[in-house]
């Protein structure tokens, strides 16, 4: 079971009455749900609540940041931030919602939080994603956590030397994070002869017009 840590401002016990202060009518919708049914596939709640599946993966994450509610695996949290994995796998009647994978439920604040955990599986798939992950970059994401939340993850799998710190990309301040993989592909593309064309930095769609630097 994961979920993130609940703000300072959030109620002590999902049963409190203050608790939807400020929430939207989707996640007031959400929560209504699993008071009432208990814990939830992704479908389930789409059919109780008979919101469209985009109001409904902005509301889970509006609960999920506010440590209101909980996953039974790290791939529902993964599914919310990755288009790809929301959009499913699999063809025709055979293709099934990444979202189905888990299920969504109420969270007490009598369970154990790991914070810490939900914030570094968010920044590995950013990391695998993009190859190098900085602030303007995390600002694209639209689900995203805050950018000061991951820098606290980023800079202890650093610290772990699971991944590099530095100045990879030029063009952009503040500090920059990348997997070791990609800044040997940095390196070398910074080799080669410059030619002016368009690089894109992994598989995503995002593509970087700024020159390079292979420094760490």
């Amino acid at each position: 079971m994961i979920s993130r840590q609940a703000s300072d401002g959030a109620a002590d016990t999902v049963g409190d009455s203050g608790e939807s202060v400020g929430l939207s009518h989707a996640a007031r919708a959400v929560l209504t749900h699993l008071r009432q049914r208990g814990a939830s596939f992704f479908a389930d709640i789409v059919r109780g609540t008979g919101k469209i599946k985009a109001e409904l993966e902005t509301a889970l994450w509006e609960l999920v940041t506010v440590g209101m509610i909980t996953a039974d695996g790290f791939d529902n949290i993964r599914a919310l931030i990755d288009p790809k994995r929301r959009a499913g796998h699999g063809k025709g009647h055979n293709a099934r919602p990444r979202h189905s994978a888990g299920r969504w439920s109420l969270l007490y604040t009598s369970e154990a939080l790991d914070r810490s955990r939900v914030m570094e599986s968010v920044c590995w798939t950013l990391l695998k994603r993009y190859g190098v992950v900085f602030r303007e970059m995390v600002a694209r994401e639209t689900m995203a956590p805050r950018w000061r939340e991951l820098l606290i993850a980023l800079r202890r799998l650093e610290d772990q030397g699971e991944i590099r710190g530095g100045r990879f990309i030029s063009g952009f301040l503040g500090e920059q994070f990348a997997l070791p993989v990609a800044i040997e592909s940095l390196r070398a593309s910074a080799r080669q002869p410059r030619s002016g064309e368009v690089v894109t930095l992994s598989a995503a769609p995002v593509r970087q017009r700024r020159s390079r630097t292979a420094g760490s």
